[in-house]
């Protein structure tokens, strides 16, 4: 079964999202992807930043989604909004082995990235290879999130 995957940002990351988004719906391994916006030309093109990562975490927590990529000018702002979301997890990561520990270490559902710290083809290829990453429940990591789960009451 493939990634249900929601594709976002606000006006300082909507250039990065719509690479990303492009790059999703040619990719395989995704079965769906969700673009909650924002996009130029929209009434909501200046939506701030925490309705995107809040409306992201929601999907997730109620079953619409798998994951999430989010874009904002940091990656900061989202991640932050996302993570208010009880039992989700969001992580901002510019580098490979931050993307791969993100889910590897942390079960992380929300990758975000800034467009005012990396380059295009960088966020591209970070996105793709998170895509790539699966949790695995067996692993040491996993008591770890337990402990994060249960102090949430998820």
């Amino acid at each position: 079964m493939g990634i249900r995957l929601i594709v976002g940002a606000d006006e300082a990351g909507v250039d990065y999202k719509d690479q990303v988004l492009a790059d999703a719906k040619a990719d395989p391994r995704i079965n769906e992807v969700i673009d909650i916006g924002v996009n130029r030309g929209d009434a909501e093109f200046t939506r701030p930043y925490p309705y995107v990562g809040i409306a992201a975490g929601e999907m997730i927590k109620n079953g619409q989604a798998d994951r999430a990529i989010l874009f904002c000018g940091t990656g900061l702002g989202v991640a932050i909004a996302a993570n208010k979301v009880e039992g989700i997890r969001a992580a901002t990561a510019h580098d490979s082995f931050s993307v791969e520990r993100s889910v590897l270490s942390n079960n992380c559902q929300v990758l975000t990235m800034g467009q005012r710290v990396i380059g295009v083809e960088l966020a591209r290829r970070l996105a793709k290879e998170w895509l790539g990453y699966s949790f695995d429940a067996g692993s040491a990591s996993a008591a770890k999130v337990q402990v994060l789960t249960d102090f949430e009451g998820c």
